[in-house]
């Protein structure tokens, strides 16, 4: 109690001191502004008059009596001393004390002499504070023949502030001295005893002995509380265990797919061993805003799989730090926990140079590796140097990931992408007891393209220092074995589909990913009206009319389709003419890579062919294509989804394209038919949707005429059939099927 007051005087003494003293600072400044501009007002006259009076003697060449003038004025009103110099600032007359205060030719001189007006400033002299006022004295012609100084003693102001802030300094003590006597006084008589006997009740429910409640009046405010520490305290025991029995049932009769039971089902496959997850993009980015510091997350799939786990296990997640505060936030060892807002996790930051970054990503991962991997008839480009990058990269991270690891000897570490092929050797040959997985989310080619690859064995024994590899497709799974098979000397296993490399068996199988399937309970007609609203207004922003609305949404990457995207749009208008100031097409086009060549050629191809087929059929307010090439948050890509009649999803080559079931995961109207590439992950999943060649541009534009005239019963049957897959193969499932596979794997088969 008595830690109690003490805080309770000191934080009353303390805000009352603020909020005193600020008001005061306030007040004071207001006074010394006064002050100030009194004298100002004051001094400009008295020198205007006084120098009328010194050009009449200086004129008619009468300097005893300007001296004598001067010596009259020269001790009054607060003034140091008056003189009056010609124009290179030589002494005509001088009173006494002037001299001790000026030290050179002042500055507001010479701009009184230059500009020919009154100039004047405030200064400091030997810690004498003085207010110094020039102004020009004009010859018979009119030229500026000298001028005149007027120098003021400002102490008088000081003083004045000085006992201003004396008396403020003996309120708030006065104020403090009370307060602190009132609080004593209100914590002694009507809190102490109270809390004390409230105190004891509550300690007595906790331990479970009974005591008789304390009668309310002790602590009218507080009593509601009291009475509802116990059955609140029991009402959390009680739905903590149906929770667990539940994510318990839920796991064992194969319902849904939750976070929840995801991470009861990571805890049980784990059995106990520590989870590190590593990837290129970092789940939580720090930026600079102004003087702030603002956390953003990216938006990716990836992220709302993986946190349930690392929440599950207190994991560890190793990236590389990108963000321009992301220094400013770790500790000494690199080390964040995250979420900031309730932290459950380590997050690891591994630093790179920018240099090292133009090799290893931009350079060797999406040069090379990229346009490899993805058929869209773009050369890979394969230089040493970006190698060694992509080497010296991998080495770090494992470095990392090995001190994160430290002593452990059975850790379960999942690698994610393209960017980390060499990585699960490094780590099994220096961690053996560790399981490994990495997920490989772009497509692998089959053995005679992946030969084009210089370094085409080292990546491959790389990979196959992971216990598990992950794609999403089974034909990607069998490409990776056949190129197994051709390039290196290993045995595979074509019936369990695993690879055996001196003594070690890594299992190769598909893991297709999903998104996070919400759902809603707005009746259908509700969300009808909703999706009419919206898309009205974003015709209306985008400043255009019409009727029909599509919808893509891609990085601007040369695998996405987009041009033979929009020349099937330019084919369906050429075919179906009635369609013609009704039907508008909405490319969402998210920057990527643009400092690399491709990219930058690719995005101005892209906007050439928008402009170029919208010129061939815009009239009045309408255009059939609108490329917004920037980025979107979740919120705005959700809601074109919502409004568009299609989407199209037209990869050239694609491991998933999740944009596919981000669209079928936003309709829970029911409403919307969706385009699909033959060549993506996504149209193994997705049988009800309008399955296209991308490369075949008036089928595609045929679809797009399918889609919009496809009777509603019809696009509500197969919207709900994709939306029931989707549910039922959620981001969820995704992470248990893959981390269930590894833990259920041998280390050791023979």
């Amino acid at each position: 109690m008595r830690i109690l007051s003490l805080r309770l005087i000191v934080a009353l003494v303390i805000g009352v001191t603020v909020v005193s003293v600020v008001s005061s600072w306030y007040q004071i400044r207001a006074e010394k502004e006064a002050f100030r501009r009194d004298l100002e007002q004051r001094a400009e006259t008295f020198s205007e008059t006084l120098a009328n009076s010194a050009e009449y003697y200086l004129q008619t060449g009468d300097l005893p009596g300007l001296t004598k003038m001067l010596q009259r004025f020269g001790d009054r009103d607060y003034i140091t001393g008056i003189g009056v110099y010609d124009r290179s600032f030589s002494p005509l007359i001088e009173t006494r004390g002037i001299r001790s205060v000026l030290r050179g030719t002042p500055s507001a001189f010479t701009d009184a002499i230059t500009k020919n007006q009154l100039s004047t400033t405030y200064s400091r002299v030997h810690f004498k504070r003085i207010y110094l006022l020039a102004v020009p004295l004009h010859a018979v012609n009119g030229d500026v023949s000298g001028g005149l100084i007027v120098v003021y003693d400002t102490a008088y102001i000081r003083s004045e502030i000085f006992r201003v802030w004396s008396r403020v300094f003996i309120h708030i003590v006065g104020m403090a001295l009370i307060i602190a006597a009132i609080t004593l006084l209100i914590v002694r008589w009507s809190l102490a005893g109270p809390i004390a006997r409230s105190a004891a009740w509550m300690k007595s429910l906790r331990t479970g002995r009974h005591v008789i409640e304390p009668p309310t009046k002790d602590l009218d405010f507080l009593a509601p509380l009291a009475h509802e520490v116990a059955p609140l305290a029991e009402s959390m025991l009680k739905a903590r265990a149906a929770a667990e029995i539940e994510a318990r049932l839920r796991n064992t009769n194969q319902s849904l797919w939750t976070p929840q039971r995801l991470a009861e089902h990571v805890r049980a496959k784990l059995d106990g061993n520590n989870l590190y997850v590593v990837s290129n993009r970092e789940p939580y980015i720090h930026t600079r805003q102004g003087r702030s510091i603002a956390v953003t997350v990216p938006a990716s799939g990836l992220v709302t799989a993986i946190e349930p786990i690392l929440y599950a296990c207190n994991g560890t997640w190793v990236a590389q730090g990108s963000g321009d505060a992301d220094h400013d936030t770790v500790d000494s060892h690199d080390h964040l926990q995250v979420p900031p807002d309730d932290p459950h996790y380590t997050l690891r930051r591994v630093w790179i140079s920018e240099e090292e970054e133009e090799g290893y990503y931009y350079g060797f991962a999406n040069e090379g590796l990229w346009p490899l991997c993805h058929m869209a008839h773009t050369r890979p480009i394969f230089r040493v140097s970006d190698w060694e990058y992509y080497n010296r990269v991998n080495e770090r991270f494992a470095d990392a990931l090995v001190e994160e690891i430290g002593q452990e000897t059975s850790p379960v570490v999942l690698i994610q992408d393209y960017h980390f092929a060499l990585l699960p050797r490094m780590v099994k040959d220096r961690v053996p007891g560790a399981r490994i997985a990495i997920f490989w989310h772009i497509p692998w080619p089959n053995p005679e393209a992946f030969s084009i690859c210089p370094w085409q064995q080292e990546l491959l024994d790389g990979l196959l220092g992971a216990d598990l590899i992950g794609f999403h497709v089974q034909a990607h799974c069998n490409n990776f074995l056949s190129t197994v098979d051709r390039v290196l000397e290993a045995r595979v296993d074509w019936e369990h589909f695993s690879v055996r490399r001196g003594g070690h068996w890594s299992s190769v199988l598909p893991f297709p990913i999903s998104v996070d399937l919400i759902e809603t309970e707005t009746d259908h007609t509700a969300q009808n009206g909703n999706s009419a609203d919206d898309r009205s207004e974003i015709f209306q922003k985008l400043g255009i009319e019409a009727t029909y609305l599509g919808v893509g949404v891609d990085r601007v990457d040369y695998t996405k389709g987009i041009l033979e995207r929009f020349q099937a749009v330019e084919s369906f208008l050429e075919n179906y003419p009635r369609y013609q100031g009704k039907f508008t097409f909405v490319q969402i086009g998210a920057p990527s890579r643009s400092h690399i060549p491709r990219y930058a050629e690719f995005q101005k191809e892209v906007e050439v062919e928008a402009d170029r087929i919208n010129e061939r059929f815009k009239r009045d307010r309408w255009k059939p294509i609108v490329f917004l090439n920037r980025q979107h948050s979740h919120e705005e890509v959700r809601r074109y989804y919502r409004a568009a009649h299609l989407c199209m999803v037209t990869s050239l080559h694609d491991g998933m394209n999740l944009v596919a079931k981000e669209f079928i995961a936003a309709r829970d109207d029911e409403r919307g038919v969706l385009i699909l590439s033959q060549f993506t992950g996504a149209a193994r999943d997705l049988r009800d949707a309008i399955i296209v060649n991308p490369y075949d541009i008036r089928s595609s534009g045929d679809a797009i005429a399918q889609a919009l005239e496809m009777s509603p019963g019809e696009i509500i049957d197969r919207m709900q059939r994709m939306r029931h897959f989707v549910k039922e193969h959620n981001i969820y499932w995704w992470a248990a099927s893959l981390i269930g596979e590894l833990g259920d794997l041998r280390l050791n088969r023979r």
